[in-house]
């Protein structure tokens, strides 16, 4: 039924396969732009985002002994999942104000593991093209492990976006 061109067009009709001009043509991947405390904007594929969610800060469940990195848990659509201070994790001098009412997580996933990122405040979904992505320069070697890249923003003034790699992140043995 599917494979039915009659489904999609009349009898004699054809299908157009023009593109309109109007329409930009997107390049690359798509990507979710974000910022730590201090400043310093990240980028995540979306391809590894499960959710991007504004979580409110009287719904994480502190845990005893747990990491100082791990904020707490919080459920998740009916799964429980720890939320991280990615700042923190990445070595931000800057500490996350936890004193709002609510701060965005980013929900990470990779072979059914999650994890929630809390950041300080969300950029915009863009397509970044992977073929322009740099080999990281000035990169501290705290968080040298989990940047796979940079594009460079404004070489000038030297502003760069690193691509974090969330299965890095995922499968560090800092959470142990």
């Amino acid at each position: 039924m599917v494979d039915n061109p009659d489904l999609f067009a009349g009898e004699g009709q054809e299908i157009s396969q023009d593109i309109d001009p109007d329409i930009p043509t997107r390049k690359g991947e798509l990507h979710l732009r974000f910022y730590l405390p201090s400043g310093d904007e990240f980028a995540l594929p979306a391809t590894g985002i499960r959710e991007v969610l504004q979580q409110e800060v009287e719904r994480i469940t502190a845990i005893p002994n747990a990491s100082p990195l791990l904020l707490g848990t919080i459920n998740l659509r009916g799964q429980i999942i720890w939320v991280a201070d990615l700042g923190q994790f990445l070595g931000d001098s800057a500490i996350l104000n936890t004193e709002r009412p609510d701060f965005p997580v980013i929900a990470v996933e990779d072979q059914e593991t999650i994890l929630g990122l809390a950041i300080d405040k969300l950029g915009a979904m863009e397509w970044l093209d992977n073929e322009q992505l740099e080999l990281p320069t000035f990169v501290p070697d705290h968080i040298a492990p989990y940047v796979q890249g940079e594009w460079v923003l404004n070489e000038d003034e030297n502003m760069v976006l690193r691509l974090l790699d969330h299965r890095a992140i995922l499968r560090s043995a800092r959470w142990a």
